[in-house]
């Protein structure tokens, strides 16, 4: 399997003052960030997820975790694969009776049916290493203001390779 570092899903925020929706993940036990662009209504969908709301009708995401649960295949994990062109790229590692298969998505989507499926998130090495922005200090609250300052001057183009 690859090279992958287990993420923890900090949550959804929003980059002022363009009001641009950011997935942000962060490498567990350390202290680098991976903050992904996305669409509001795939914020929308984790944010709902993360706080536990159930729509009265399946949104796409529940659709795919109960479609997984149908055919009797788990999600065992997502993994943050690639960043081109200022593109974030993913893949879902899917567990069904013939073996793992992954199968390329989009992070927001990706990471909207694993919030569902209380599946583990994972970004490859080389990807942290290249894209991740690293936070040092013990004080939660003063890396979140930290980050947030970073936010503030940071576009999407900063994360495009060769830029």
């Amino acid at each position: 399997m690859s090279d992958a570092i287990p993420m923890e899903l900090v949550g959804v925020r929003i980059e002022l003052p363009t009001n641009s929706p950011i997935l942000l993940l962060r490498e567990v036990g350390g202290t680098r960030y991976l903050p992904i662009w996305i669409g509001a209504n795939e914020a929308t969908a984790i944010a709902l997820a993360l706080e536990g709301v159930e729509p009265q009708r399946p949104m796409t995401h529940d659709l795919m975790r109960s479609m997984l649960e149908s055919l009797e295949v788990t999600l065992d994990r997502v993994i943050i694969t690639e960043l081109q062109d200022g593109t974030y790229f993913a893949d879902l590692v899917l567990l069904h009776e013939d073996g793992p298969t992954r199968v390329s998505a989009r992070p927001s989507d990706a990471v909207a049916v694993a919030v569902r499926t209380s599946s583990p998130v994972f970004a490859e090495r080389e990807l942290l290493e290249d894209a991740g922005v690293e936070i040092r200090d013990e004080d939660d609250e003063e890396e979140i203001e930290k980050f947030r300052e970073f936010l503030e001057d940071v576009t999407p183009e900063d994360f495009t390779p060769g830029s």
